[in-house]
């Protein structure tokens, strides 16, 4: 979570009133939500008149900018302060300037011109201002809707960015890097997409009650199933559909779409992609308006959907239409609606819900994975979470303007415990799941604020026997994880669960041995787990309290006596943490030679067991603490730890104490070990030793880890200090030196900073129990925001003074040796040095926040003030003094330069050199990224442990105290020195020095700091560019290529932070791109070097990848000025200054005039600039120019690099609101020819963008009451064929208009006669027009284009390029068929030939003169025609199985987005006998292809066609080809694909499925008629003459069956009845299972009933799928039968709960089953068994009594006795009745086993009893009872000890001689 977000923390309701008067008299207004935090800090009293001066400074700059016209700088500067303010003051303003804030952002959003990263800065800041809903009603706020509309269409749905005229970054670095980078906090990167998407859901609620209408008008015309439109429309809706009405608004809201919707909704059965977006929508409404909508009567489809978008394996076969893969619901949107439909009169919801957990739950098994599992565990995680938020709305939220839920809907106790009951298998199972048992525990974590009695008991109960295992580690961390979800539920008890805390102390003596060397993960999770439960809990033995008091209860009892455990745990836990430390020292953990730092998980160890020993202490009564701090101090001062590993972690657990009781762990430490250093460094010659005793330096290392504690208690101990830093500073050992700057370091620190002196979790720390107090009471109790009582350490007069002492006494003579040293006065070696500037860092470190920020000259130009607000954070700085900051600037400066001079390789003194110019340039006190890593690890605690439920705040005490701090960090961070001074122009151009140093390790960490620079200081971008660009001037001789390869990373910049080639400036753009390109002139730069080539493609990349067109129009609109007046005149605060004189805003208006103007010439200059220099490089590298540049030339490996790099840059110059250049133009057109490939293709993506657009003249036709859409479709009879009819004729192009609704105005095009003129002459041509009119009319220019065109580019991975197709529809669209008559041979050449390169060029070219011919005249499109339709027939009869899908592509682009009836000539000359035979099969199968392209794009206004080819097509659907068969399969599909049963809407005129299915019955009567089942013996060969009725049939069969399977994924609904009909015929022909022979028509039927088992059914056609199976089931085939009962299972899961809430069908299905649980057929008994078990697992079945009567009264069926056989027969050849009945009743209570996998019921342990009286029946009984207790034990294992429990001794002992296998011996 960065910075920016933290505004975003909810606030708590102050209970306190007082408060907030006080803050209003004083403020001058009702502030609307500030930040509670800022009152707790030491300084808070100061903040009110900051905040006021601040507040003032906005509004008056602000409205001042806006209304000089001055968007950049000025109006986003400052609203960039705006959101810094709202970070440090929350909403710390009036409600009127609320508004005023909110209106003037919508304004400047909606700019029509805007740049997009400016637009997403605002959009970004707006979002801010109305997150809150709840501070703005409606009567407060209205925003208009349409310009968001505009906005979201203008970006979403751009004409111009495929052309490449707009470019949009999908990812978007926040802008403020890019002009001011005021917060270098936050560079989010999102993209555009999701910054409109929240802009849009926080103005939702805002729009005018209107605006539901006006939006359906809008929206309406666009819904056409058939077209990407309905997609469109369906975002729209799910995005601005207002649903937050009033419900006496209710019917100028959802009341208008509802009905509509919802029945759209239900009707469509296979899941379109804009289903998803209906869910989003529906969820939304449900859950504004609870209890104003009916949902009952959907509720069974809502659950049966949900369960299918899971997209759970289920049945035998496991193959899923792929569209449902894709286009599943989204888990967010469901759970929104699930838990909005909870509640209520009807409690049906809850029923469906347990019904889907108890259908689902046997998936959570932790044996059970797959794809569709984290789908699961979202589910899981997301449901509760969604529910507490329900709830805490109902019962707990403060009443808002916002729609109240109605009492009869609000959620009643016995509501939430029906929901958690039904959650809570599914969760318990999930915690071991194989994704992790983080989904689960914040799952528990919600779950347990509900109930916790109902949660919490099993987790335990999973907890305590994964505490004693010791061979399942991964269980222990799985319980962990879900305790430490729980803790706070459990640590509270209530009276819920009032025996929860007696669990503590059980839990954490029994978590202990976790502590573990030899398992990490086990380690990591039991730190947590002890951490968190301590922090619940003050640790003080209450024990003697039994005997005081007599007012406690039984459980207070039990706690008091436990808590006389404390102790013990705590000394246990040292010694466990001490034995850990024992096995991490270096010598065991380490061979010799290995490094001495400490591994990552070491690091992670310490962090660990420091942070968890701290917080026991912290909790800890002086008692205890007094024993755990004797133990520690004997541990540590008795041993010698190396510093490494070991060392470290016994310094943190001596800080640790010493940080809780600072005064009594000091008088131990300090004394002993100052102590041992005197003693050991008496002597004179220890000092000057490289390697130091090893005593000495663990003392040294303990020291300066136990000053880590609060200033006032060191002032004590301040001469031993001083001693012991005099003496050790200046050791010779750098490790020693290191370690006694470090001792520095925090002594400084601990005097100069504010923080908490303690985070306990009670206030005041720890008592002891009295009469009056007894500290069991406050176990779990959240902190008091009122009564925080935070003790703060603020820096004193006397500790002030100690810091300015050590500085004279330590920091001054270093500087002074530093300066003699860059004089040449004083020689000192290089380790002094480094020693020198280790001690000055570290006073500037731990000195900082005392220290001033440098001073200097400030540099800028605006009209508006640029100013900086200074926030207080508590030091008020001593400006008598020297100021320390500004002294080591000017010693480092000049020993930088000399060391550049004199000693480059120094590198390590540069290292720290460049520490330390960070250090001035930014540290006040905290790093950036210490800030951030802290914050992240707030946020996560805060959320592993909040509660939602009751919400405000009801956090732990360390908590709200670490949030405390955070808040006051973060005012020391913010616009620490934003305002750019000389001084810091300075330091970064020393930078910029060291980051084109000759060493590579310098070059990077100085890039770094660099980045940070620029990335803090407005301005200083631009003056640093020209720096970086003088390394790359080809004339310089000097630069070396370390300088060089320096600058171009400057240049790119870091992957977060700014890129100096890319800003999105005129002024800078002009200067670094020529810049990159010439420096491939630059003597020192060699493509031979690979690190060089990538680094200019990654700059190119870079520049690509973030560019966006840059704007050129600056205009703020009136109405945005006249919001800004009316802010100007608001009062409290009054704003300053005050509004621009007249004069001032003319002046205002002048310059942006100029700036408009300015921004266009630099376009076209950088054009005609980019242009020479393009041109400069090809002759210089071609070696034409003058010597000097051959030289050159002859340097370059790759010479085309450069020119491939400007073509790049030119390419991103194009705009779609500012033409070329002609110039531009002739660049572009000649490279069409240009030798490289790269150029060509670059230069065929940017010509159709240099055609000059030609004006529309558009007239609107307004239409009423709909008439027919009749006209519209295509009918021979009315075609246009003369030059009258084609004026007169009406045409529509795109296809969805009229097919819903018109629209209230429908633009056409003008008649001939008002279009402006068409074929120009050369002399009405404007030069652009001209320049590409001659090329495109010289025939060399053609020939060469056309070669070059119809070459290849990739063998084999070619396609039709949609760029090419552009740019001849642009030129046929422009200059009409001026060059045709050139082209036209060419045409004909290519097609004749059959090449892969050539069929495509000309297909390409054809697609692109149909296209263009759109605003031809009649005449001209005739003979078009004439010379078109020949080709294609020729290209047809040519085409091959390479260039089949372009001339599909060819066809579909010309036919898309226009009127039919323009085509009609392409349309008849396709329908001439597709299918002829003519060329074999393939070609019949490619034009069939090609005509689908064409009438697929024509959807629903072509019917009269789709009528002739089904006509055409019916006797040839018994063709014997494949390929032709697929392909005949799926234009069927396309043919149907109109007859849709959607509501509201008319039966179709195309043709319709019925029908059709009708005919082909009546063909295939011959196989319907008789029993047996259907083979395939058809070979494939067209064999003429008759053949038998059946095999003409069977041929049939085939294309339907290919028909059917392409129809289940693109239809958008199954057309049941029809289906139905030809079900029996699929069951006929169904193998069971794959046979050897490779058959293709038993494999499509086998698929296609997989896909019709998974269609969704409506509850109308149930009885007719039921009706059909069960004739089906009595059929003689047992193939069919089995058949039948897979189908079953997998289309009552799919439709799981439509079929519940039908008795009648469940009761069907369920005598069905048991029907052929009796079948003869072995096979089908079994099938049947499976498919009783599966309904049993889905609760679809349950069993119930009579089941379980009928199943054991079936296995007692006798049987007869065997006969002695005769000696001739070998066996009993045909199974009696008897038998099949016996067997079928073991089958069924088998079944009844294997329906629970995981758990035992309690009527399982008889059942067991009775099958084992089965194992010795003749087969195949004794088979079935084998299988099944193998299976029993199979699935029982893990958990039998618990599955025990459930039988009796005497059923143990019979279970345990079926189980366990005979002895092979006995």
């Amino acid at each position: 979570m960065t910075v920016s977000n933290i505004i975003e923390v909810e606030e708590p309701h102050l209970g306190d009133c007082n408060m907030k008067k006080e803050a209003t008299e004083f403020l001058g207004f009702v502030p609307q939500k500030d930040i509670v935090y800022n009152e707790l800090l030491p300084y808070k009293d100061k903040l009110d008149d900051e905040s006021n001066e601040f507040l003032a400074q906005i509004k008056g700059n602000l409205g001042r900018a806006v209304q000089l016209r001055e968007i950049w700088p000025g109006v986003l500067f400052w609203t960039r302060k705006l959101s810094t303010y709202m970070r440090l003051y929350g909403r710390k303003f009036s409600k009127e300037d609320h508004v005023h804030f909110v209106k003037l952002l919508y304004e400047l959003v909606t700019i029509p011109k805007l740049e997009i990263s400016m637009m997403q800065s605002f959009a970004r800041l707006l979002i801010t201002l109305l997150k809150k809903k709840e501070l703005l009603s409606r009567e407060d706020l209205e925003l208009p809707w349409r310009p968001l509309y505009e906005l979201q269409d203008r970006i979403l749905y751009s004409k111009t960015e495929h052309l490449g005229l707009n470019w949009f970054p999908r990812y978007i670095m926040c802008c403020c890097i890019q002009y001011w980078s005021l917060s270098s906090f936050s560079c989010i990167c999102s993209s555009v997409e999701a910054v409109l998407k929240t802009l849009i859901k926080n103005c939702r609620p805002y729009f005018p009650e209107s605006a539901t209408q006006e939006m359906l008008e809008e929206w309406r015309p666009l819904m056409c199933p058939f077209d990407v439109t309905m997609q469109k429309a369906m975002g729209y809706f799910e995005l601005f559909l207002p649903t937050t009405l009033p419900p006496e608004l209710h019917d100028k809201g959802f009341k208008l779409w509802f009905d509509e919707l919802i029945s759209l909704w239900v009707s469509v059965q296979n899941l379109p992609s804009w289903e998803v977006n209906l869910v989003g929508l529906f969820a939304r409404l449900a859950n504004d308006n609870i209890g104003y909508i009916d949902w009952d009567p959907y509720i069974p489809k809502i659950f049966t959907r949900i369960l299918r978008s899971l997209n759970l394996p289920v049945g035998s076969s496991e193959m899923l239409v792929s569209r449902y893969l894709t286009n599943a619901y989204d888990i967010s949107h469901v759970v929104i609606w699930i838990s909005a439909l909870l509640g209520g009169p009807s409690k049906q919801t809850q029923t469906q819900l347990s019904g889907l957990f108890n259908s689902i739950a046997s998936f959570f098994h932790p044996s059970n994975h797959g794809r569709w599992l984290m789908k699961l565990m979202k589910l899981v995680q997301r449901l509760p979470v969604s529910v507490v938020k329900r709830l805490h709305r109902e019962r707990y939220r403060m009443p808002t303007w916002l729609t109240p839920v109605p009492q009869s809907h609000l959620l009643s106790e016995q509501d939430i415990t029906d929901f958690v009951e039904s959650m809570k298998q599914p969760v318990l199972l999930a915690m071991f799941s194989k994704t992790g048992s983080l989904d689960a525990a914040q799952a528990l974590q919600n779950l347990a604020l509900l109930r916790p009695e109902l949660v919490i008991p099993p987790v335990l109960e999973k907890t305590y026997p994964a505490m004693e295992t010791l061979t399942e580690p991964h269980q222990l961390t799985a319980t962990l994880s879900c305790m430490i979800g729980v803790a706070r539920s459990l640590v509270a008890g209530g009276q819920r669960f009032p025996e929860g805390p007696t669990h503590m102390l059980p839990l954490l003596m029994r978590a202990l041995p976790g502590v573990d060397p030899n398992d990490f993960s086990k380690c990591m999770i039991t730190f947590q787990f002890l951490a968190t439960f301590v922090t619940l809990v003050p640790l003080v033995d209450c024990s003697a309290a039994i005997q005081t008091r007599n007012d406690l209860t039984q459980v207070e009892k039990e706690l008091c006596s436990a808590s006389a455990e404390f102790e013990d745990f705590v000394l246990q836990f040292i010694d466990r943490c001490f034995a850990l430390i024992d096995t991490s020292t270096l010598e065991q953990t380490r061979e010799e030679m290995e490094t001495e730092k400490m591994t990552h998980l070491e690091s992670l160890v310490e962090l660990g067991l420091s942070s968890t020993f701290s917080t026991i202490l912290t909790q800890c009564s002086m008692e205890i603490f007094q024993v755990a701090l004797g133990k520690v101090f004997n541990f540590a001062t008795t041993n010698i730890f190396e510093t490494h590993v070991a060392g470290r972690m016994v310094a943190n657990m001596c800080r640790a104490a010493t940080k809780c009781h600072p005064a009594e762990a000091l008088k131990l430490f300090l004394p002993q070990c100052c102590n041992a250093i005197l003693q050991i460094s008496a002597y004179e010659e220890v000092l000057n030793e490289e390697e130091l005793d090893k005593e000495l330096m663990w003392n040294l290392q303990l020291l300066s880890e136990v000053t880590r504690v609060d200033g006032d208690q060191l002032l004590l101990y301040r001469s031993q200090l001083v001693q012991i830093l005099q003496l050790t500073l200046h050791l010779k050992c750098k490790q020693g030196y290191n370690l006694a700057c470090k001792l520095l370091y925090h002594i400084l620190r601990s005097m100069s900073l504010i923080y908490p002196r303690e985070y306990c979790s009670m206030p005041g720390g720890v008592q002891q129990h009295t009469d009056t107090y007894l500290p069991i009471k406050d176990w779990g109790r959240p902190g008091d925001l009122l009564n925080l009582g935070i003790q703060w350490h603020v820096p004193s007069t006397e500790e002030r003074e100690f810091v300015f002492y050590l500085l004279d006494l330590l920091l001054k003579p270093e500087l002074q040796r530093l300066q003699k040293h860059t004089r040449g006065e004083q020689d000192i070696s290089r380790d002094d040095v480094l020693q020198s500037l280790s001690i000055v860092h570290n006073c500037l470190l731990g000195a900082s926040s005392f220290l001033p920020p440098l001073n200097g000259e400030p540099v800028i130009n605006s009209m508006i003030q640029l100013c900086e607000k200074n926030v207080y954070t508590g030091v008020d700085y001593d400006l008598s003094g020297e100021n320390y900051r500004e002294e080591i600037c000017k010693v480092i400066r000049p020993l930088l330069h000399h060391t550049l001079e004199h000693s480059e390789d120094d590198t390590k003194s540069l290292f720290s050199i460049i520490k330390i110019i960070n250090d001035l340039l930014h540290f006040k006190g905290s790093h950036k990224h210490e800030f951030d890593s802290r914050w992240k690890s707030f946020s996560l605690i805060k959320k592993s442990m909040e509660n939602k439920l009751h919400g405000s705040k009801q956090h732990i005490r360390a908590l709200l105290i670490d949030r405390v701090m955070l808040q006051h960090e973060l005012r020391n961070l913010t616009m620490e020195g934003c305002c750019y001074r000389s001084v810091h122009q300075d330091l970064i151009n020393d930078l910029l020095r060291l980051s084109t140093s000759r060493y590579s390790q310098v070059r990077s960490k100085a890039q770094n700091m660099l980045f940070t620079a620029l990335g803090t200081y407005s301005l200083c971008c631009r003056d640093i560019i020209p720096a970086v660009l003088e390394y790359l001037d080809p004339d310089r001789t000097d630069v070396t290529q370390q300088q060089f390869k320096g600058a171009l990373y400057c240049l790119l910049g870091n992957h977060s932070g700014i890129c100096l080639a890319n800003l999105q400036y005129w002024d800078c753009i002009a200067l670094t791109w020529p810049a990159i390109v010439r420096s491939g002139m630059n003597p020192s730069m060699s493509l031979e070097k690979s690190s060089v080539v990538r680094l200019f493609d990654d700059l190119a990349d870079r520049i690509h990848r973030q560019y966006e067109t840059i704007g050129i129009d600056f205009s703020i609109p009136e109405s945005c000025v006249e919001v800004a007046l009316k802010m100007m005149k608001s009062s409290n605060p009054e704003p300053t200054p005050c509004a621009a004189s007249e004069q001032e805003e003319l002046e205002g208006r002048k310059r942006q005039e100029q700036k408009n103007k300015d921004s266009v010439l630099y376009d076209g200059n950088l054009y005609v600039y980019s242009l020479c220099l393009v041109r400069l490089h090809s002759k210089c590298l071609n070696g034409k120019v003058m010597e000097i540049h051959w030289s050159c030339a002859c340097l370059f490996g790759r010479p085309w690099k450069f020119e491939q790099i400007a073509i790049g840059f030119l390419s991103l110059m194009l705009r779609d609101d500012h033409p070329l250049p002609s110039s531009a133009v002739l660049f572009f057109v000649e490279s069409l020819n240009h030798d490289s490939l790269l150029v060509r293709n670059i230069c065929v993506i940017f010509l159709p963008v240099l055609h000059v657009g030609r004006g529309k003249a558009l007239s609107s036709l307004l239409v009423g009451d709909r008439p027919d859409n009749q006209w519209l479709q295509y009918d021979s009879n009315r075609l246009p064929r003369s030059q009258q009819d084609w004026n007169e004729c009406c045409f529509i192009e795109k296809t969805h208009w009229g097919y819903s609704t018109w629209p209230r105005k429908l633009m056409l095009y003008a008649p001939l006669e008002e279009q402006p003129k068409q074929g120009k002459t050369r002399e009405e041509m404007n030069e652009s027009e001209q320049i590409i009119y001659d090329h495109f009319s010289d025939q060399q220019f053609i020939d060469q284009f056309i070669q070059y065109l119809s070459l290849e580019d990739r063998k084999g991975k070619d396609k039709f390029s949609p760029r090419r197709f552009c740019l001849f529809k642009g030129l046929f669209r422009n200059f009409d068929d001026a060059f045709l008559p050139l082209l036209k041979p060419h045409m004909e050449r290519l097609v004749a030939d059959s090449h892969e390169s050539t069929q495509r060029c000309v297909a390409e070219i054809i697609s692109g003169l149909i296209r263009g011919s759109k605003h031809w005249s009649y005449s001209k499109v005739e003979k078009l025609w004439a010379l078109l339709c020949p080709l294609l027939r020729k290209a047809l009869s040519n085409i091959t199985i390479e260039t089949y899908a372009d001339w599909g592509t060819c066809i579909a682009t010309a036919c898309e987005s226009r009127d039919p009836r323009k085509l009609h000539w392409l349309f008849e000359m396709l329908m001439e006998s597709p299918v002829t035979g003519e060329g074999g099969s393939f070609v019949d199968a490619c034009r069939l292809y090609v005509l689908q392209g064409g009438l697929a794009q024509q959807e629903w206004r072509v019917p009269e066609l789709l009528h002739r080819l089904l006509q055409y097509l019916e006797p040839k659907l018994t063709q014997v080809y494949k390929n032709v068969r697929e392909r005949i399969g799926s234009v069927l599909t396309y043919i149907f694909m109109i007859d849709v049963n959607l509501p509201h809407t008319q039966p179709t005129t195309s043709p319709r499925i019925a029908e059709f299915t009708e005919r082909v019955l009546a063909r295939l009567k011959p196989l319907t008629e008789g029993e047996e089942e259907i083979q395939n013996h058809v070979v494939e060969e067209n064999t003429e003459g008759d053949q038998d009725e059946r095999t003409q049939a069977i041929k049939l069969l085939k294309t339907v069956l290919k028909w059917l399977m392409t129809s289940a994924g693109r239809s958008f609904s199954s057309v049941v009845p029809e289906q139905l009909r030809l079900l029996p015929l699929l069951f006929k022909i169904a193998p069971v299972e794959n046979d050897d022979s490779y058959d293709e028509m038993k494999r499509d039927a086998k698929t296609c009933l997989s896909l019709m088992s998974q269609g969704l059914l409506y509850s109308e056609q149930i009885p007719q799928v039921l009706s059909a199976l069960e004739q089906i089931s009595r059929s003689s085939s047992w193939h069919a039968r089995y058949t039948v009962l897979t189908y079953l299972q997998i289309m009552v899961f799919y439709n799981l709960f439509t079929f519940l809430s039908d008795a009648k069908a469940v009761s069907d299905v369920r005598a069905l089953v048991l029907r052929l649980l009796e079948d003869e057929q072995l096979e089908v008994r079994e099938m049947a068994a499976t498919t009783i078990s599966g309904f049993l697992q889905c609760n679809f079945l349950s069993i119930d009594e009579p089941m379980q009567a009928h199943f054991e009264a079936l296995s007692k069926t006798r049987l007869p006795k065997r006969k002695r056989r005769e000696l001739g027969s070998v066996v009993d050849t045909i199974p009696s009745a008897d038998l099949v009945r016996r067997h079928a009743g073991v089958l069924g209570l088998s079944a009844c086993i294997l329906s629970s996998p995981y758990d035992v019921p309690a009527w399982m342990p008889q059942i067991l009893m009775d099958l084992s009286a089965h194992l010795n029946d003749t087969q195949p009984i004794e088979m079935t009872v084998k299988k099944t207790l193998s299976d029993f034990r199979r699935t029982h294992h893990d958990n039998w000890q618990e599955h025990k429990q459930k039988f009796t001794d005497d059923q143990l002992l019979v279970l345990t001689d079926l189980l366990v296998s005979p002895c092979y011996y006995a």
